[in-house]
């Protein structure tokens, strides 16, 4: 009798760590540092950034040059002048703000060429994960470059370079060459 319950316990062990679930991890930022064109995207989302950043800022020292022009000549001008000058120099920084607001608020145009830019590269791994996931029959495969803490992750779970291969980029390709800028 001892024999069988010990036999049943040991099957029933036996079954429960074949159907155990498969967990593994990602560093996303590491894969899409490792992605040419995701660096190249970004680089093309800073240079858009600076030049539309230029052009607010070019309109704020215009709209600050009229403001110190009117003040200079405030004490010479008629009240009728005086008030077209203040609208003109509200109406102008009301046009500047709408444009700030246009470019880099919510939904702005920086966020759009983002979407434009990015998510392809994005979507494409989110794919490679999921079909690694599916074929290596992972229930869960968390994202450690975000907010997600682990207080500990075998490497040998990390499949980021699999990703990275699953995609035809070679894992680590460009912080070797960013180690080489460096030097």
């Amino acid at each position: 009798m001892k024999k069988l319950i010990l036999t049943v316990i040991f099957i029933c062990t036996s079954v429960a760590f074949l159907y155990a679930q498969k967990f593994a991890f990602v560093d996303t930022e590491y894969i899409l540092e490792s992605i040419p064109e995701y660096d190249a995207a970004q680089d093309k989302l800073d240079d858009i950034s600076i030049e539309w950043q230029k052009e607010i800022e070019e309109k704020f020292a215009e709209i600050d040059k009229l403001y110190k022009d009117y003040q200079a000549e405030a004490v010479l001008l008629p009240e009728d002048m005086k008030k077209q000058r203040q609208d003109e120099i509200i109406q102008k920084e009301k046009e500047a703000k709408e444009l700030q607001k246009k470019r880099f608020g919510k939904d702005g145009d920086l966020f759009k060429k983002r979407q434009e830019l990015v998510k392809p590269i994005q979507d494409k791994v989110y794919t490679a994960i999921e079909e690694i996931a599916t074929t290596g029959n992972y229930a869960v495969i968390f994202d450690t470059s975000g907010s997600l803490n682990m207080l500990y992750a075998n490497a040998k779970y990390d499949k980021s370079d699999e990703v990275l291969d699953k995609l035809g980029y070679s894992p680590g390709a460009n912080k070797k060459e960013d180690n080489k800028e460096d030097n």
